[in-house]
């Protein structure tokens, strides 16, 4: 595995270190300010990667799918934290505070809405990661160095097709509560 892999896998588990510290500095020390700081801090995380991840590609390596998914997290990530920031913080104010609780379970139109939105997001990430890989590929100016980012992509774009698929599933066959 070569060593962007090993960025990527880094920046995944300190995105979740920086998110868990910045819930019990906001929960658990009462410390609101460093709480906000360090959750808001995590696009840094992203940078570091993208920087890396050019790096890299500048100095003449070759494209790899590791390079590839870097584009890929940073675009998921950068779309998605501030959800995924939220249900953590949800989830954590719940079972390790005991405060507040849970967000309702969803069926029916209101399950589809929130999938589809999630469709949405997913949109957007794939157009920020699109965006990464093809900005990374005219850089490179290449096609024997960028077949992975490339390659990339069209899995992403199919990946999305199904999403939309499944999504569009949810308003034909509503989810139902479980009897």
């Amino acid at each position: 595995m070569n060593w962007i892999a090993w960025i990527i896998i880094a920046s995944e588990i300190l995105f979740w270190i920086v998110i868990l510290a910045g819930l019990i500095a906001r929960y658990m020390l009462h410390r609101k300010k460093l709480g906000f700081i360090l959750l808001a801090s995590t696009p840094l995380i992203d940078f570091i990667l993208l920087v890396a991840t050019s790096v890299d590609l500048y100095r003449g390596s070759i494209a790899t799918q590791a390079h590839a998914l870097a584009a890929v997290y940073i675009g998921v990530s950068l779309i998605f934290g501030k959800s995924m920031i939220q249900w953590a913080d949800e989830r954590f104010r719940y079972y390790v505070t005991k405060q507040g609780s849970l967000p309702p379970k969803r069926y029916g139109l209101d399950y589809a809405k929130h999938y589809f939105k999630g469709w949405i997001k997913h949109l957007f990430s794939y157009a920020l990661g699109a965006g990464i890989l093809y900005g990374l590929v005219v850089m490179i100016q290449d096609p024997g160095r960028t077949e992975a980012l490339v390659g990339m992509l069209k899995l992403w774009t199919v990946v999305l097709a199904i999403d939309l698929a499944l999504s569009l599933t949810y308003f034909i066959w509503p989810k139902k509560a479980k009897a």
